[in-house]
């Protein structure tokens, strides 16, 4: 397994009526992971999409709430993959408030399909590389 752990601060303009984090922004949330997970493999989105014709798009989303995150806080953001990526690839995302309590978790899986759209792909054999010593078993 693979996990990183990224924070955002939740800004005024991501708030409800409530002072509440407003529940379409947990998405973004989940993606900031997504992205800085792949960073930390060496990779980015970017890279995946300009230098090898790769394009993830989000197949299903499956999200839980369980408190609301506030205004100005700083939450945590943990990412992780429990298992190596086939056709498809699932990222798992726990935020935390700043207590370090459980506001919210979730799944995303996403696809591989090549730049002009027209297959989809397997995980490349690049990423798969990067991604294989978390998953050995000793």
């Amino acid at each position: 397994m693979i996990q990183h752990e990224t924070y955002i601060r939740v800004r005024y303009g991501e708030t409800d009526q409530m002072g509440y984090c407003y529940y379409g922004n947990y998405a973004q949330y989940y993606e900031v992971g997504r992205a800085e997970l792949i960073r930390s493999l060496g990779l980015s989105y970017r890279n995946l999409e300009e230098e090898h014709g790769i394009l993830m798009p989000v197949m299903s989303m499956n999200i839980r709430f369980v408190r609301p995150a506030l205004y100005d806080e700083n939450l945590k953001v943990i990412t992780s993959l429990r298992k190596l990526p086939g056709k498809t690839m699932t990222f798992h995302s726990d935020i935390f408030n700043e207590k370090d309590e459980l506001v919210n978790g979730g799944y995303v899986r996403l696809g591989f399909i090549s730049s002009d759209k027209s297959k989809s792909l397997e995980a490349p054999k690049f990423l798969l590389e990067k991604l294989n010593p978390y998953f050995e078993t000793t």
